[in-house]
């Protein structure tokens, strides 16, 4: 299929290149030429210069870039040079209300959107091993599989329009309440004389075990944070929920403690550490 990628960030870097190895002749823009140039060199597609270049004759165009205002501007420009029944997949985290608003404007001009986030981090991007969770059109989302799947260990198709954003709302509010269990328990263990690397052998085996634990225990306990999602994007996927609960009255009291958590991590200066320096407010200092 003829596909399209915008955002070659640390997620859509990889995942660009993983639809290229598998066949797909690609084209790719960033708003950073010289990231999309670097790509094309690395995997044989195309750097177009603008967003509707990238777009053009695509069967489908998949987006991974920042909030819901890049997601409009990049709609926007994509969706006249897109042939009849093109599908626009979209990888951003966004509100679901940004996703239900873009999927109209595809639907007048004959044409799909599909709000698709992903879980994983950079590691799932990297390896092919991304969770995607599908907001949209059933037909749509059927085309959409085989090549999304490209770097997916698993696509599920949640609903309607915004039912994806919905769907990685939910899993960031687990998220949030795991790492923060996390690093309560390192910094318990450590303020009681035991060797974390012990605790961890004793307790990941049991009812404890997630993957956070497996992969972020080490790493937390030796004060290392530069491991994948930054805090500034964790905080934003956090508003989201947030906003979303006061529209639907969820009650998230331990997402906003996390989030007002995370609010005093950027204030520490780790805007860019990955989410698991919430361990770095309870650190012997």
């Amino acid at each position: 299929m003829r596909v399209g990628f915008i955002g070659l960030g640390v997620m859509g870097f990889p995942m660009a290149g993983h639809l290229a190895k598998a066949g797909h002749p690609t084209r790719v823009f960033n708003r950073t030429p010289d990231k999309a140039r670097r790509w094309a060199e690395a995997h044989g597609g195309h750097a177009a210069a603008t967003v509707a270049e990238a777009a053009e004759g695509c069967e489908l165009l998949a987006l991974c870039v920042g909030n819901d205002d890049d997601v409009r501007a990049v709609v926007a420009e994509a969706l006249p040079a897109l042939p009849a029944g093109a599908i626009i997949v979209d990888h951003t985290t966004t509100s679901a209300k940004v996703a239900r608003a873009m999927a109209e404007a595809a639907a007048a001009g004959g044409r799909f959107f599909l709000d698709a986030p992903v879980s994983g981090g950079q590691a799932g991007a990297e390896n092919g091993q991304l969770s995607i969770m599908i907001g949209g059109d059933a037909g749509a989302v059927a085309r959409a599989e085989p090549v999304i799947g490209a770097y997916a260990k698993a696509i599920k198709h949640m609903g309607g329009p915004g039912s994806g954003q919905l769907t990685k709302m939910v899993n960031q509010i687990c998220i949030a309440g795991v790492v923060q269990g996390l690093a309560e328990g390192v910094a318990f263990a450590e303020r009681a004389g035991l060797d974390p690397a012990l605790v961890y052998e004793a307790v990941s085996k049991g009812a404890a075990q997630s993957w956070q634990m497996d992969n972020r225990w080490k790493t937390m306990a030796e004060g290392k944070f530069d491991f994948g999602f930054a805090v500034d994007w964790m905080r934003k996927d956090l508003g989201l929920v947030l906003d979303e609960a006061r529209s639907n009255g969820a009650r998230v009291e331990v997402t906003a403690l996390v989030d007002q958590f995370y609010a005093e991590v950027q204030q520490m200066g780790g805007r860019r550490w990955d989410t698991s320096s919430l361990a770095a407010r309870l650190q012997k200092r």
